[in-house]
C-alpha cells in the first residue's frame, strides 16, 4: 500500500510507533510544545534511556521531529505524519468496505437464485464408503 508517496516500510514503521501507548502519550504531549527528551522522561516511570528509545522509534517513523533550542533539543510532532496514519487507515477502510460490498451482493445473489453448491455426493466422508463415516486408514488409533 503506497499512501501519499510512503512505502510499505513507512506504512509499517508509522503503526509500529503508534503501536505503544507511552509513545502515543509522547506524540500528544509534544503537539501543544514541543518538549525535551528530560522533561519527557520526567512524565513516565522509566529511564530517560527508554523515553529517548521511544523517541527514537516515533522519529524513524517521521512522527516528530527534534529542533536545536538553546542547549536542548526539543521534540515536536510533526501533525503532517500524523495525517499519514490517518490516510493509510482511510485507504484499509476503503478496500475492506469495497471487499465487503462485493460479499453482500454475492450472497444477495445466491439467496435469490438458490444456493446451487450442494455438496457432491460421498462428499467429507471416505472415498466410496458413502456412510458418512471417515476411515482411519494407515492412522493409529
Amino acid at each position: 500500500m503506497v499512501v501519499d508517496g510512503l512505502t510499505d516500510d513507512s506504512v509499517d514503521r508509522l503503526f509500529h510507533a503508534l503501536a505503544d501507548a507511552t509513545r502515543r502519550d509522547i506524540l500528544r504531549r509534544c503537539v501543544r510544545a514541543g518538549l525535551s527528551v528530560s522533561r519527557l522522561a520526567e512524565a513516565y516511570p522509566m529511564s530517560f534511556a527508554a523515553v529517548q528509545k521511544h523517541v527514537t522509534v516515533l522519529e524513524r517513523a517521521g512522527l516528530v521531529t527534534k529542533q536545536r533550542s538553546g542547549r536542548e533539543r526539543l521534540v515536536r510532532t510533526d501533525p503532517d505524519a500524523v495525517d499519514g496514519a490517518r490516510q493509510a487507515l482511510d485507504e484499509l477502510e476503503t478496500a475492506w468496505r469495497a471487499r465487503v460490498d462485493r460479499m453482500s451482493g454475492l450472497l444477495v445473489d445466491e439467496a435469490r437464485t438458490g444456493s446451487g453448491t450442494e455438496a457432491p455426493s460421498g462428499a467429507g466422508t471416505a472415498a466410496g464408503s458413502g456412510d458418512g463415516r471417515e476411515t482411519t486408514e494407515g492412522q493409529d488409533r
